[in-house]
């Protein structure tokens, strides 16, 4: 497992190096003490006088043993420590970096839950790996060995004797880790499943009190923690009697060899004072090899986290070249394009052509594929089959940071994060001056709700963005956009929080944002659409007609359908009782 480890550690590498060997010295600093004792109790045993000198000397080595001991174990806890938090930091990045150019679907289909145990709670755990396993867990089995090689020269029976709880204890061990794997899995799944649905729980908290959901939506959140309970204790229920067998029998070592020792001693094959040394040793092996073994126990767990996020790091990647954009103007081509979320084709075969400057709508049903096509001209996935190219360039021979230039994309729901409005801005362009900020606002038409605000452009969103409205958190995104100032607009259901306050405003936002570019716009009302160059009629994911407004009226059954729909639509009102 360190294999999987240790490209992450790089320079550090010899940090943990460092660590195992002073954390070994300082074990063997206090070891030694046990031979200060041997000194001070054999002259007794053969009736021998020492004086108070002999015994103060000793006690005085034990103590400089000691503070050794404390000095080196400290001083390696330090190390170990510093490459621990630094190979955790070469992680995240990388994980984050992975992330990054996975597709969007891979991302959702983890669940935030998910994705937030991983970056946090299971990376943490290899912490234990680093800065304790396998440093303390080396020095923790050196100093056992060096002194059952030692016994072993005292005395061949004793050492023969000292191995047999050692591997009762790592019989039991393996036991426990043999049974741990079976119900392991199930553990960690449970987990995700958890943490998933209290984060969709809490997020949900406004629906589920104003639709009266509060039981569905616990029965389900009680399900899910009941679950990772049983898994917890069914995993635990198969651990327990083995961990408590070598927790036992690990450090009865001195038990095993002093009834014996003391028969060998009266039997007149063993001298005394030897066996009072080995007993002295005997009680530096077992506390030792258990912390040893204990770390062992974690190896399973570690291993599994790691192969977790290897698993999620080795998905392929979204598809990216190395070019910068060299395409011929700002044309944009759809080209027999299909794609499916996982087994089912949403897309069929859409063909499209988007001319530089003009606008392009598309119009359809609820999941007729209008989104799906607009965030593939964006890259959020890779085509099952089919090209999109810009100026006669596949958008996969340019590399994801060439293409975001290009492109800029608006949804309905627009992330703000909880830092101020300026910032937020400033995500469109990181390099822009505070006036072309400011001139953006202006332009999105932030003016009036910012001159609201107690702190004007530098008031915090909020989480989520939640301290603004719909529509403001909408203009924020729509001046991200302006100041992005990328050739060609997506606007995904950009007009959604329309309202009679703010639509006049929304409008005057867009009309802002498509001068002089190509646009592609999704819009749920037809009657904002109608004056674009080219109107997509969307059906079960294919594009059944392209034209004009005034021309699909008078060819196409399906788009004057929605057409007379949505002028149904906006007269409706209650009547009068």
């Amino acid at each position: 497992m360190f294999k999987k480890v240790s490209p992450y550690i790089g320079a550090y590498k010899k940090y943990t190096v460092w660590a195992a060997v002073l954390m070994s010295l300082g074990i063997v600093a206090n070891v030694i003490p046990y031979f200060f004792l041997y000194q001070i109790i054999a002259p007794l045993t053969r009736g021998e006088h020492i004086g108070p000198d002999f015994v103060m000397l000793r006690v005085l080595a034990v103590a400089v043993c000691e503070i050794a001991f404390a000095l080196l174990y400290v001083k390696g806890l330090e190390f170990s420590h510093i490459s621990a938090y630094n190979t955790l930091k070469n992680l995240r990045i990388s994980l984050q970096g992975k992330l990054e150019k996975q597709p969007l679907g891979n991302i959702q289909n983890l669940g935030s839950g998910r994705i937030k145990k991983i970056f946090t709670d299971d990376i943490d755990q290899i912490e234990l790996l680093l800065a304790h396993a396998i440093p303390e867990g080396i020095a923790n089995i050196f100093i056992p060995v060096l002194i059952i090689v030692l016994m072993f020269i005292m005395d061949w029976r004793l050492g023969l004797l000292s191995l047999v709880p050692l591997v009762l204890g790592m019989l039991a061990m393996g036991m426990m880790m043999k049974s741990g794997f079976e119900k392991m899995n199930g553990y960690y799944e449970s987990a995700a499943k958890m943490n998933n649905t209290i984060i969709e729980y809490v997020n949900g908290m406004e629906v589920v009190k104003v639709f009266n959901k509060e039981g569905d939506s616990y029965k389900r959140f009680g399900e899910m923690v009941r679950d990772y309970r049983d898994f917890t204790i069914a995993w635990y229920k198969v651990c327990w009697p083995w961990m408590a067998a070598y927790a036992s029998i690990l450090p009865c070592l001195a038990l095993l060899m002093l009834p014996v020792g003391s028969y060998m001693v009266l039997s007149g094959t063993l001298a005394l004072d030897k066996l009072i040394l080995v007993l002295c040793m005997s009680f530096a092996v077992g506390p030792s090899f258990l912390k040893a073994l204990n770390f062992a126990g974690k190896f399973p767990q570690l291993d599994y986290k790691i192969a977790e996020l290897e698993k999620l790091m080795d998905h392929p990647p979204l598809k990216e070249g190395k070019l910068g954009f060299t395409g011929a103007g700002r044309d944009v081509t759809f080209e027999n394009v299909r794609f499916g979320y996982e087994d089912e084709e949403v897309l069929h075969g859409v063909s499209l052509e988007m001319k530089q400057g003009t606008t392009t709508a598309l119009v359809g049903e609820s999941g007729s594929g209008k989104s799906t096509l607009a965030k593939l001209l964006v890259h959020y996935y890779d085509l099952d089959e089919g090209t999109i190219r810009i100026g006669g360039q596949n958008i996969t021979d340019m590399t994801l940071e060439a293409l975001n230039e290009q492109v800029a994309y608006v949804s309905q729901e627009q992330f703000l994060f909880n830092t101020t409005l300026y910032e937020n801005i400033l995500i469109g362009k990181p390099d822009a001056t505070r006036e072309q900020v400011l001139e953006a606002a202006r332009r999105a038409q932030c003016d009036e709700f910012l001159a609201r605000l107690p702190e004007g452009i530098e008031t915090k969103a909020g989480d989520g963005g939640k301290q603004l409205s719909g529509g403001e958190r909408q203009r924020i995104a729509l001046a991200r956009a302006i100041l992005k100032d990328a050739p060609i607009i997506v606007l995904d259901e950009a007009t959604a929080f329309m309202d009679p306050e703010n639509e006049e405003k929304l409008n005057a936002a867009i009309d802002e944002i498509v001068k002089d570019k190509t646009v592609l716009v999704i819009a749920h009302r037809l009657s904002t659409v109608k004056n674009a160059d080219k109107i997509c009629v969307m059906k079960e994911g294919q594009c059944i007609a392209a034209d004009r407004h005034e021309d699909l009226l008078k060819d196409c059954p399906e788009y004057k359908k929605f057409w007379d729909a949505s002028v149904s639509a906006s007269t409706w009102k209650i009547k009068e009782a």
